[in-house]
């Protein structure tokens, strides 16, 4: 067993021997850094370390081997590097502070350690402070410990005290990672503790304990962050904890949030925010970053910003970790670095660095791949990567073990033997490094590679190299020796075997060799073929061998000579080979023998320097010629070194002259002939005598330093250093030195020690090394002694004022020289106060620093310095200079009204402890004699309380502070008042007096003057209800006095309720005892709920009963006057009967005398003596059924001789339902013959089988549920066979809403059958009606229009006749239309509410069934709507913003649908921004940090105050410290300011009306309480200084030019863009308007579809001015405001079949010069400027849905004919052109009176004023032929609101209208001209408008076009022609219609009389009106023309298309 386990660990061993047998490695890889104190020393163990036990040693980073240093570096056995202790006076940068590494080595190879910096810390004096704090309670408090610079780095901070007691971090008290202390949720009790820091130094272990300091806790008022702990860099190691302080204060609580590189940080558990800060869990890279802590309250915010550096180690890695390779191969090695992307790196084998070189190359971005070619078996070994970036390095290293790769054969093929053609596969499996390269060869030449010899390798899994050579047919000539050969650059093996293939055998041809004398040679006899018998050699007949030297190898046929002979083996070989047993073959070979040279061995005897050498070089044999040549060294001898070589035949001969040391070496003799060369080798060895190089000399050392006595020599061999000593001066008596006491002998031979004071004396050197005479020198070591301080106090104490003394002694080599110092300052002894003096006693000199007198500042350290020229030596004293305390700084810590409780800060304690505190109190007006004294209050107090005083009265306090040298001097003077007592009085002359239903008047006086207690701040009013059930507890109102009389205003109170009042006053203390209560009620108002449970019945045809109850007493708000009853009939046709109202005492009321069975809506209101209260909603209540009353008419007519047709209409009471009519018809009346029934639907009746000629007498009697009514007239007809036309329909009015189809009957009889025709009146006289496609008459008469309009108005005439005779009826067609805008105005505001009051518009044919009223505040979208009641005429809007301005419209809706919005209103609520008080100073109270602001100045303007911000800053800074409230106090004060400096303030006040700023500056005071200079800029006197102000000026004017420059430009583009803004404004609100309302009016499909029309708004846009153009036909754009709009825009209902177009739309401002249509010049933005002029109008017929576009041309006057709806005029084009369709644009049907109908072209859609100028403009613009037309504005005229009429200019090629003077928008006219014949070139092909299609489609326009967003304000009036150099349009001379006179138009504008009359149009004639007494008398239109178009729609022979005048109305 134990054999097997020997075994079993031998074969462990054996596999790791070869990697435990030697290794390195590193112990400490990560050391890089030791610093230490001076005073402990530092050991640094060598960080490597190896197997076997390494060889350390210690290089500086420059290279150089370290040596020791005795008593201050020393290398230990074992590689420990050691720094001993020292003094200050000692360090050296060059040992104490620098950068080193050490280096191990063993059989393995050798590596070198990362850089260590070792570093020394020399102990200097130091103190650490902490300040007073200051923090409101509930916050947080952070103090600090304040550390030096220059020991910051080394100093901890280990704890904190408070009052000497350790703290502990805990729940309110953190201690944190940089040692700052945390006070959380600070407390009062807090103040009362000194708190103080203690600190270690890292290195030398001392502790510092910081001064005390306080805290000062005052209480939370409203204020900005402040930041108390914070950091700008911080850096920190990866998988650290990282902390990241971020402290503020502020009130309310500061919110915090952090971001990272400007992004809020994610949620990650490694961050995590604490009390302190930000903590980071586990450090990495990634973190590193620019941090930023967002700290906010409501009253301002800060940051913190700084940033983080993680540093991640750096480290290095070799790849790959385990090189083994072989000699001759290529090594590489990576090294990848992480920690840093920016470092340097080096290699390094075997401990020097690598550079590259032929064989070595370095590539790689940071030099990190190293490649080496060709690896010798000496650069094995360590091999190392460094990396270094700033004071951080990294390495790493692998070994590179290499073997021998000589190429070894693993397997090959072996001898065989083969049959011809048969193929041959020979293998050879070769192993080396690196790879071997294959070759075959056969028979000694290399193997045929050709079709038939295959040669080829590869690499096998093992690294082997496998190469074949395959024959694929085999033939005798292919047999012999075949050898592979294995090739790489560590050597060469080869292997070789026959290979035999049957045939013939015979010998291949063979080539004489030469062979050497004494070598071995080898001849081979090749023989081919298989098989052959034996093969034999000869030399001259005989075989062999015949000696010993010869050997034949039968099998193989090779003849082995061995050590060749020239004599016996040259001569010629035969190969004989037996084929057969009687057959042989042979061949013959010829040797040559050639003999190598051979040297007789030479060696150099012993030369010494200066001698001279021959030495031959002999070739005793060899065969000639033979060539001799010399090297030393390996190379050739250089001429320089002075060697002579003699060649004679076979000897040569080296001569030297003169010996020196460079002949030193191995010198080599080389013999070459034919043969071979050969070479002997000796060496040179020139001894050398021993001489100094440096010889010793005498020199000083200085005592306690290491000196070295330098003796340096040489020779050859290198000669012995020995030192001997001789104490003392005397004659020396040498001995040996022996080393000890840390003395050293350097290696080139000088004695290195440490000087002591006995170590003076003679030194000897002497030098031997065996050659010549030994050589010696002595010298002679005088020891110095450095200047030393040997005694000197520590710390010392003096009094102030007094003399103070301080000595130093100092020990050394004389002269020397004591200079003292403060604190790095050098004291000067001809300073004041200072003296110093020097004595020198014995070896010693005493210097003494006298300070006369001592002051406060001499306190510190004070060092003496002694110098001489040896070395320098300091002391350093401590010096405590006491004094009495400077006196405490007292604040007020509370005011009551009957003490004083004061807090005081201590300063300076005197640098003695404080033993006690005294206090003084006296009355502001008395004197200190008097003073009241509260003595030695303990030091362990800072606060105290002075009780017994009086209230509201001023005292003086002063404190004192005492320690053992005496008392402060007097503490700063508080001035002091106590606080105020509650008043002992009531206010005086209390007065109560009723101002609205809801609001009481109080007025009263402040109490009497000594009843007060102080000043009167403020008062207090109680108010409640005194009344039954009323609230007994008071509502208080706090109110600040304003003077002697008060006066408050008690709002929103119960109306008519009876209150009682009281008022208390108040000071600071409270409130004192309130008034007697005062009684009184407010005033009435009207009711507030309408009456409740209203009831009705019908109990007849013609009365209603009512009742009702009472509204709530508490909602009549007054004394109940009594009931109003407001009621109006629903009529069947849906219109509203006339309204009415009837009072009543008492809730219930009988309706008498109503409409029978009628449909009543009823509303009930109670009123009181202030007016209606609030409508009941509406009942509906029907009267009860009766009798009808007889039918309206009754027409009778034969139509044949048998037959009457009898008609009539419905009763004009129905009075119920119609449940039939009954005809009667008798012969003679009254016998009833025949009664007949008829439908209660069916107005007509046939009677039939008639006698002819007889007459009949038929009336008609209409039946409801109540029976039969009344009969109709009796009518009398008589049955003919030729029956004269008669109509059975009946003349009368007929009334449609607009946009409907209507029907006209006109149903006429007769024998024959009548003929109907139609006619219109038109002009005065009736004319044929126009039949088109909207106009049809059908089979039976009757009348149809389809989608009725406005124009269809007037008087329609059916005429039927026949042979017989002819009949006539007239239907006055009356078409209903959206009711007129009403007038709206502003009748009453209030703070809170705004009242509006109308007068309807023209109904538009239909009674206002309502109203709708919007509003917006002024700079809103939003719109709210109100509906409300059709007898309402006025409106309250309660619950409005204070100071605010407010628009509101109104729309009126009747049966057809909502009209047009009223004109936009403004109105503002009272109230106006705030304004400050001249007559109030703002600033209250200023000292030298706070200043107390009074902001009672601010009056309110009658409005809240919603905002209150302030902002200040000094004027040295741009920050702005900023603080804001929600409200505003009566008072601020801002703390915290600085001392002496000029700030600037801004505030800014806002209520609901808008804010108001102001601005001031101030200064803060001295602190001695002076006043500051002004701000003024200081002159300078010189020169150089004028020049320099003079240049300084010229930069600041230029500087100040270009500002201006730039603001003004700036300020341009401001008001530029604000103009457009309020341009725009409008636009915006009446298009949010606009598209509310059509939210609210829309209408289901099935109405649509119902009523054929569409959504018809009319909204008016009084400040607005539309053109809208074609992008491409658009020359000039308006750069005031364009806005691009596309089709998708316009919301079309149905797809358009034309392409997109982009329109344009410009909004000109109508303050312009060009183009207003509205003098807005005084007008605020939003009011209605025409309701500014207070113009009279009377009531018009205004066409406001009347278009019409009149086509003139140069021709006499012809008749006019009607334009069809659907018209274009043919286009002139190219061909292949393509026809382009402008845009339609839609026009709306006119309420005109008829005169206006027959030259109108329009279609369905609503349009307005605006709008449709802008379409006919358009439509103008884009044909062709008129593109450059010359546009006139002919006329306008004004709203009804205006009494204005402008008439415009002329615009010659422009894209837009212009007025020339401004004028109100109203009703516009525009001609357009032809082109100048200059243009007519450009037109080429023209467009041609198009009519919009009907049927209902929207338009492509915006919304705000279509819903009638432009509509005209204007009342537009009738017109008459246009004459010469008149206006087109007339005023009209009615006394229902007043106009001024029409302006004339300019000169230039005026056409010429040939002109006119060219252009004259025809005549026009009258129409009646639709309705005389509304309309007025009409006025004359402009013309009647004959259409251009014929009836197909295309343009008529002789029609000039280029004229058109477009009038809109």
């Amino acid at each position: 067993m134990w054999i097997l386990a020997i075994i079993f660990l031998q074969s462990i061993l054996n596999v790791f021997s070869e990697d435990l047998r030697s290794s390195l490695y590193f112990v400490n890889a990560s050391l890089q850094e030791v610093v230490f104190a001076s005073t402990t020393g530092a050991l640094v163990p060598c960080p490597a370390a190896g197997v076997p036990p390494v060889t350390l040693h210690w290089y500086l980073a420059t290279g150089e081997e370290i040596y020791d240093v005795p008593g201050i570096r020393h290398v230990h056995p074992n590689g420990t590097l050691q720094i001993f202790p020292f003094p200050p006076s000692s360090f050296s940068n060059l040992i104490h502070d620098n950068t080193y590494y050490c280096t191990a080595d063993n059989p393995s190879g050798k590596i070198r350690s990362q850089d260590v910096h070792i570093k020394a810390v020399l102990r200097e004096p130091y103190t650490v402070r902490v300040e007073d704090q200051k923090a409101m309670r509930g916050n947080v408090a952070v103090f600090k410990c304040i550390i030096p610079a220059s020991v910051e780095a080394y100093i901890t901070v280990v704890s904190w005290e408070k009052d000497t007691v350790s703290l502990v971090s805990g729940s309110r008290f953190l201690i944190t990672s940089t040692g700052a202390f945390y006070i959380v949720d600070v407390q009062n009790e807090d103040g009362l503790y000194n708190y103080r820091c203690i600190t270690r130094h890292r290195y030398t272990g001392e502790t510092r304990q910081s001064n005390s300091a306080r805290l000062f806790v005052s209480d939370p008022t409203n204020s900005a962050p402040v930041i108390l702990d914070g950091f700008e860099h911080r850096k920190a190691k990866s998988t650290q904890r990282v902390e990241l302080p971020c402290k503020a204060s502020g009130h309310p609580a500061p919110k915090y949030r952090w971001l990272k590189d400007n992004v809020p940080l994610e949620p990650d558990s490694r961050f995590r925010q604490t009390v302190t800060g930000l903590l980071i869990e586990n450090a990495r890279a990634s973190d590193s970053g620019s941090y930023a802590c967002e700290v906010w309250n409501s009253y301002g915010n800060a940051e913190v910003i700084g940033r983080l550096h993680v540093k991640q180690p750096l480290r290095a890695v070799v790849s790959p970790r385990k090189v083994k390779g072989s000699v001759g191969s290529q090594v590489s090695l990576s090294c990848s670095v992480t920690g840093t992307d920016d470092y340097e790196l080096s290699w390094y084998r075997n401990g020097e660095i690598i550079n590259p070189g032929n064989s070595v190359r370095i590539t790689g971005n940071n030099r990190e791949i190293l490649v080496m070619d060709g690896m010798a078996k000496s650069d094995g070994g360590a091999y190392q990567c460094f990396a270094r970036k700033d004071k951080m390095s990294a390495q790493d290293f692998v070994q590179v073990i290499l073997e021998d790769g000589t190429p070894k054969i693993m397997s090959a093929f072996s001898e065989k033997v083969v049959s011809p053609n048969e193929p041959v596969s020979l293998m050879c499996n070769v192993k080396g490094t690196p790879l071997p390269t294959i070759t075959w060869m056969l028979d000694d030449e290399p193997a045929v590679k050709d079709s038939s010899h295959r040669i080829g390798h590869f690499i096998t899994s093992e690294g082997n190299v496998l190469s074949y050579l395959n024959i694929s047919n085999s033939q005798v000539r292919d047999g012999g020796v075949y050898r592979c050969a294995g090739n790489n650059s560590a050597g060469v093996v080869t292997y070789q075997a026959r290979i035999n293939v049957r045939g013939p055998a015979s010998i291949r041809p063979m080539k004489n060799i030469t062979a050497i004398a004494g070598r071995d040679t080898y001849i081979h006899c090749r023989v081919i073929g298989y098989p052959y018998y034996s093969i034999k050699w000869y030399k001259n007949s005989n075989l062999l061998p015949f000696n010993h030297r010869q050997r034949a190898f039968e099998s193989n046929g090779t003849l082995k000579v061995s050590d060749v002979q020239k004599d016996v083996d040259e001569g010629a070989y035969t190969c004989n080979v037996l084929v057969q047993p009687q057959l042989s073959t042979s061949q013959s070979v010829y040797v040559t023998v050639k003999v190598p040279p051979f040297i007789q061995p030479f060696e150099f005897p012993r030369f010494s320097i200066g001698q001279r050498v021959f030495i031959p070089c002999v070739v005793v044999s060899g065969d000639l010629p033979i060539a001799i040549t010399w090297q030393k060294d390996g190379r050739p001898i250089p001429a320089s070194l002075g060697v002579t070589i003699d060649n004679i035949d076979f000897t040569s001969s080296l001569r030297i002259s003169n010996l020196s040391l460079m002949h030193n070496g191995n010198y080599t003799c080389i013999a070459r002939n034919d043969a071979a060369a050969v070479e002997h080798q000796s060496q040179l060895i020139v001894r050398v005598p021993p001489r100094f190089v440096v010889q010793p000399s005498d020199q000083d050392g200085i005592y306690g330093k290491a000196v070295i006595l330098n003796c340096s020599a040489e020779g050859y061999p290198v000669p012995t250093i020995v030192w001997k000593y001789s104490k003392g001066a005397g004659v020396p008596q040498f001995q040996p030195f022996l080393l000890i006491n840390g003395s050293l002998l350097i290696i080139n031979g000088s004695l290195l020690m440490e000087e002591e004071e006995e170590d003076s004396g003679y030194y000897l050197c002497k030098v031997s090394n065996d050659v010549g005479a030994d050589v010696s020198k002595s010298m002679y070591l005088t020891v110095k002694i450095p200047a030393m301080i040997t005694s000197y106090p520590n710390t010392t104490l003096a009094t102030q004022g007094q003399k103070k003394e301080m000595s130093c002694t100092a020990h050394g080599e004389k002269p020397i020289i004591v200079r003292w110092e403060k604190e790095d300052r050098i004291i000067n002894p001809e300073m004041s106060r200072y003296i110093v003096s020097t004595k020198e006693v014995g070896d010693e000199v005493i210097s003494t620093l006298q300070i006369l007198p001592t002051v406060r500042e001499d306190s510190g350290f004070f060092s003496c310095h002694a110098i001489n020229s040896y070395g320098e030596d300091r002391g350093i004293i401590q010096l405590t200079v006491q004094e009495p305390p400077d006196p405490p700084v007292v604040e007020i810590r509370e005011v009551r009204d009957r003490s004083i409780a004061l807090r005081w800060t201590m300063g300076f304690d005197g640098n003695s402890p404080i033993t006690g505190y005294d206090i003084e109190c006296k009355n502001k007006s008395d004197t200190w004699d008097s003073v009241q004294r509260t003595k030695d209050v303990s030091p362990q107090l800072n606060q105290a309380t002075i009780i017994d005083l009086h209230p509201s009265s001023t005292y003086n306090i002063r404190m004192y502070a005492k320690n053992r040298i005496g008392k402060s001097e007097a503490s700063n003077e508080l001035t002091i008042t106590t606080d105020e007592a509650a008043p002992d009085g009531p206010p005086q002359d209390v007065q109560l007096e009723p101002v609205t239903s809801q609001s009481i008047k109080v007025t009263w006086k402040a109490p009497k003057k000594h009843l007060q207690n102080g000043m009167i701040r403020g008062y207090q009013i109680g108010y409640r209800e005194y009344s039954t059930g009323g609230n007994y507890q008071f509502n208080i109102i706090n109110l600040e006095t304003t003077g002697d009389s008060e006066l408050h205003t008690l709002d929103n109170l119960k109306k008519f309720t009876q209150y009682g009042v009281v008022v208390q006053a108040c000071n600071r203390a409270g409130t004192g005892p309130s008034s007697q209560e005062i009684i009184t009620t407010t005033l009435e108002d009207v009711p507030s709920r309408s009456p409740e449970n209203m009831q009705a019945s019908a109990s007849s045809p013609e009365i209603i009963s009512l009742s009702w109850s009472m509204p709530p007493k508490e909602a009549l708000n007054g004394i109940l006057q009594g009931f109003r009853v407001i009621y109006w009939a629903n009529l069947p046709d849906g219109e509203l009967g006339e309204i009415r109202n009837v009072t009543a005492t008492q809730p219930s009321l009988e309706l008498d005398g109503l409409e029978k069975y009628t449909n009543y809506s009823i509303q009930v209101l109670a009123f009181t003596r202030a007016g209606d209260g609030v409508r009941s909603e509406q009942i509906f209540i029907r009267t009860k059924e009766d009798v009808p009353g007889a039918p309206g008419g009754v027409k009778a007519a034969a139509s044949s001789g048998s037959v009457v047709f009898v008609s009539w209409l419905p009763p004009l009471k129905l009075n119920g339902i119609i449940r039939k009519y009954t005809v009667f018809c008798s012969n003679p009346y009254p016998t009833v013959i025949s009664e007949f029934e008829a439908s209660p639907d069916v107005f007509s009746y046939q009677i039939p089988n008639l006698s002819r000629n007889r007459q009949y007498s038929i009336w008609v009697v209409a039946v409801t549920a109540a029976g039969r009514g009344n009969a109709s007239d009796i009518i009398t007809v008589e049955p003919l066979t030729k029956a004269p036309a008669r109509i059975l329909t009946f003349s009368g009015t007929v009334t449609t809403p607009w946009m409907r189809d209507i029907v006209l009957p006109c149903k006429a009889v007769g024998d024959p059958s009548p003929t109907v025709k139609w006619l219109k009146e038109s002009t005065g006289s009736p004319s044929p009606v126009m039949i088109d496609g909207r106009r049809s008459i059908y089979g039976n008469g009757s009348f149809v229009i389809r989608t009725v309009k406005a124009e269809d108005s007037g008087y329609y005439s059916c005429v039927a006749s026949n042979n017989w005779g002819s009949d006539e009826i007239v239907l006055n067609l009356q078409v209903q239309v959206p009711p007129d805008q009403p007038r709206l105005t502003v009748s009453k505001t209030t703070s809170s509410s705004i009242t509006l009051s109308w007068i309807p518009g023209d109904n538009g044919g239909s009674s206002i069934r309502g109203y709708i009223l919007q509003y917006s505040e002024d700079n809103s979208e939003q719109w709210g709507s109100f509906p409300i009641s059709p007898s309402e005429r006025a409106y309250r809007l309660e619950n409005l913003k204070c100071g605010t301005w407010y628009k509101f419209t109104l729309t009126a809706q009747n049966g057809v649908g909502p009209g047009r919005i009223s004109e936009i209103i403004e109105a503002k609520t009272h109230g106006k921004e705030p304004q400050f008080s001249k007559e109030q100073e703002l600033f209250a109270s200023i000292n030298t940090t706070r200043v107390k602001l009074n902001l009672i100045g601010w009056n309110d303007g009658g409005c809240l105050i919603t905002s209150f911000t302030l902002e200040y800053r000094p004027f040295s800074t741009a920050v702005w410290t900023t603080a804001q409230r929600a409200s505003l106090s009566k008072s601020y004060i801002l703390y915290d300011l600085k001392e002496a400096t000029w700030y600037e303030l801004q505030m800014r006040v806002c209520n609901s009306a808008g804010c108001a700023e102001k601005q001031a500056k101030f200064a803060t005071l001295s602190y001695d309480g002076s006043t500051i200079p002004p701000l003024i800029n200081s002159v300078v006197q010189d020169t150089e200084g004028l020049a320099t102000n003079e240049g300084l000026k010229m930069m600041v004017t230029i500087s100040c030019i270009l500002v201006g420059v730039l603001l003004l430009f700036v300020l341009l583009l401001v008001v530029r863009r604000r103009r457009k803004e309020q341009r725009l404004k409008r636009l915006r609100d009446a298009k949010s308007l606009a598209e509310m309302l059509m939210s609210k009016n829309t209408r289901t499909s099935d109405t649509l579809n119902k009523q054929q029309q569409t959504l018809r708004m009319h909204i008016d846009i009084p400040r607005a001015q539309l053109l809208i153009e074609e992008r491409d036909t658009m020359e000039t754009i308006d750069d005031r405001s364009t806005v691009l709009l596309t089709d998708a825009d316009f919301g079309e209902t149905s797809k358009q079949k034309s392409s997109t177009v982009t329109h344009t739309v410009h909004y000109q401002s109508l303050s312009q010069a060009t183009g207003p249509l509205v003098d807005v010049s005084d007008a605020r933005p939003g009011t209605n400027p025409t309701a500014r002029r207070n113009a009279k109008t009377g009531p018009t017929a205004r066409n406001r849905y009347a278009s019409q576009w009149t086509l003139n041309r140069p021709h006499p006057t012809i008749s006019s004919h009607t334009l069809t709806t659907d018209w274009r005029l043919p286009t002139p084009r190219p061909t292949g052109s393509v026809d382009k369709e402008s845009d339609s644009y839609s026009v709306s049907p006119s309420q005109d009176t008829d005169r206006a109908r027959s030259s109108m072209v329009s279609t369905e859609s609503a349009s307005s004023t605006y709008e449709e100028l802008a379409r006919a403009y358009e439509h103008a613009k884009m044909e062709e032929q008129l593109r450059h037309a010359k546009f006139t504005i002919t006329e306008c005229f004004i709203s009804d609101t205006s009494s204005e009429q402008l008439t415009a200019g002329t615009n010659e090629y422009t894209d837009s209208l212009t007025s020339s003077t401004p004028s109100e928008s109203g009703i516009c006219r525009f001609t357009a001209s032809p082109p100048k014949p200059q243009d007519a070139g450009r037109v080429m092909n023209m467009a041609v408008p198009k009519a919009h299609k009907p049927a209902g489609e929207l338009v492509h326009l915006p919304p705000y076009l279509r819903m009638d967003f432009l509509l005209n304000r204007g009342i537009p009036g009738p017109s008459r022609d246009l004459g010469l150099g008149q206006a087109c349009l007339e005023p009209q001379k009615s006394r229902t219609l007043k106009r001024p006179a029409i302006l004339e138009p300019t000169p230039m504008e005026a056409p010429t009389s040939r002109e006119v009359q060219q252009w004259q149009p025809g005549t026009a004639s009258t129409l009646p009106q639709r309705e005389g007494a509304d309309l007025g008398q009409a006025g004359k239109m402009s013309s009647s023309q004959e259409s251009l178009l014929d009836s197909r729609g295309h343009l008529k022979q002789g029609s000039n298309p280029y004229a058109k005048s477009y009038t809109l109305v």
